[in-house]
């Protein structure tokens, strides 16, 4: 059974197994193409092209992976890598979810499949944590305003703190968010 945001029944445990890892530098290819799901625009459109993922801005969020302050879990569906959450730290003022020099901005992308089962929360929730482990005081995302995946973030301690060039920019203080 696949699960989905239209209302499907997630699976049962039996039905589905699932597991998370850390993303490894030889899931770099995997994490373009989950970083190409995160550029999520809202219908008609459709995908972003491609190519997309050679623009400079774009490209600092998945770039030569396994950087220090890189955090990741990739998810694991049935023996298949089926999803990834991730977040790295970048220069003050570099990046669109750019709040400071100590928190890092995330990315989640899921594919088609394992959607509506509960996997980004899992996800999501496990990347806090590393960050949260690590020490950083916060974590930033940017989300178009119309993903319904707000509702997702709001409910793991994001709060939307604005507008930034068409998108909100949320945070989710590590400190208040357990």
């Amino acid at each position: 059974m696949r699960c989905s945001a239209q209302g499907r029944v997630p699976p049962s445990p039996l039905q589905q197994y699932t597991q998370l890892r850390p993303i490894q530098p030889e899931d770099q290819a995997q994490l373009w193409d989950w970083l190409h799901v995160a550029l999520w625009d809202p219908p008609p459109a459709g995908p972003r092209p491609r190519h997309v993922l050679r623009h400079p801005e774009i490209r600092i969020y998945a770039e030569a992976w396994g950087r220090p302050g890189d955090l990741g879990q990739v998810l694991v569906v049935n023996g298949r890598a089926s999803g990834a959450c991730w977040a790295r730290l970048l220069p003050l003022g570099v990046g669109l979810a750019s709040v400071d020099a100590r928190t890092p901005q995330l990315g989640i992308g899921l594919d088609p499949s394992a959607r509506g089962c509960g996997h980004g929360r899992r996800l999501l929730r496990a990347v806090l944590n590393l960050a949260r482990e690590a020490n950083m005081p916060a974590v930033a995302l940017t989300v178009h305003p119309q993903n319904p995946a707000i509702a997702l973030y709001a409910d793991c301690g994001f709060v939307d703190r604005g507008e930034r060039r068409g998108y909100r920019l949320m945070v989710a203080s590590l400190s208040e968010h357990r």
